[in-house]
């Protein structure tokens, strides 16, 4: 009998340790720019809930439809939209021209925080990439791969690279970057040397899982990024595509549409595909055209790629990536308004993609188990 009491308290014991941890309510916001930030916190709120947290989603955009489709069970909230346009390519301008918009989101989403916060007996905020996501009242963490903010003008570089990093420091608890700490890294410089001393490499964070498949594809087109620069790559790649004799499948990196259709007799086109068909579909194709946003990047290395890498017009941190992977023979890249895809394509038998290598740690693990221990 002493036996059975000992068995049930330590069996008591454990539920009320993983009790703790399922009491721990996690709010994760990544930017609305795109779809980057939010398929790159994927994997993180994976992580949060086999640690047992409670996760609540918040974020807008079509990062918000793709969240939706991919965790239907989890409360998901939305937050004010940045609204960014990229119109313009000199992104000193097009950013300058639109700061007041970024402020006053900014101002919003700290307001709409203490709501949420509220409601939702959050503990923990995970923002990725919003800055006025803080709250003094929980532990706040700041994600983001790009602490040395690339600008033309090296004088105002170093003054908005300075602003940020005091900002992080000053309202975030911590910063987590998705990389690892020494070279090869996947963001170079952008993260490396990191400036602040509260940094964590947590490794690389792909949703995406490499396994074999068949053929079924000689290219891959997966498109993102804001508008109207996503239209107007959209419309070159197929007017291209059609002059080739290559078989294409397009996916529009739309995930409020549900849209499939022949093009032409090469060429097969979807506006969506949710994380396991388009992980399948990367798969069966000998070469991705895509831009060179980060998470982009943490993709082609866990599937080890090769890959036709396009920035997104005035987006330095795109044009540095891209060149950067150019430069060590990896991917090749061409500007938007000089693409030629036949030329791209001849020219991929110097490039090796990534080979042989991990960009992933175990740390991500140990900062979570600690983080829902507090």
């Amino acid at each position: 009998m002493d036996n059975f009491f000992k068995v049930l308290w330590k069996k008591l014991s454990k539920e009320n340790k993983l009790s703790k941890h399922t009491s721990v309510n996690v709010l994760v916001a990544p930017l609305g720019w795109g779809l980057g930030h939010a398929t790159r916190c994927i994997p993180l709120v994976d992580k949060l809930l086999q640690h047992g947290a409670t996760v609540i989603l918040a974020t807008d955009g079509r990062a918000y439809a793709l969240l939706q489709q991919h965790y239907p069970t989890l409360t998901l909230l939305k937050l004010p939209a940045y609204n960014i346009r990229y119109r313009s390519t000199n992104m000193t301008l097009a950013m300058a021209s639109q700061l007041p918009k970024i402020v006053y989101a900014m101002v919003a989403e700290h307001i709409a925080l203490k709501k949420i916060i509220r409601q939702h007996d959050i503990k923990i905020v995970i923002s990725d990439n919003r800055y006025g996501l803080f709250h003094r009242k929980v532990r706040n963490i700041f994600m983001t791969h790009q602490l040395n903010v690339i600008i033309p003008n090296p004088l105002l570089q170093a003054i908005v690279r300075k602003g940020l990093n005091r900002w992080i420091r000053i309202f975030f608890d911590s910063c987590w970057i998705p990389d690892v700490a020494n070279e090869p890294s996947l963001s170079g410089i952008l993260s490396h040397p990191a400036p602040l001393p509260s940094v964590s490499y947590v490794g690389s964070l792909s949703r995406m899982q490499r396994y074999e498949v068949k053929k079924e594809y000689d290219v891959i087109a997966v498109l993102s990024g804001p508008e109207p620069q996503r239209t107007f790559l959209e419309a070159e790649i197929i007017a291209q595509a059609k002059e080739l004799t290559n078989s294409f499948l397009i996916v529009g990196g739309k995930p409020e549409s549900d849209e499939r259709k022949q093009l032409s007799h090469n060429i097969k086109y979807v506006s969506f595909l949710n994380t396991t068909s388009l992980n399948r579909a990367m798969l069966a194709a000998d070469v991705v055209i895509s831009r060179s946003g980060y998470s982009t990047i943490m993709d082609l290395a866990k599937l080890r790629k090769k890959a036709i890498l396009i920035p997104t017009p005035g987006q330095t941190e795109q044009e540095y990536l891209a060149q950067h992977f150019t430069d060590k023979k990896i991917f090749f890249n061409q500007s938007q308004d000089k693409l030629d895809l036949a030329h791209a394509l001849d020219k991929l038998d110097d490039y090796t993609g990534f080979v042989n290598h991990s960009f992933e740690n175990d740390l991500l693990d140990e900062l979570i188990a600690n983080l829902l221990k507090k």
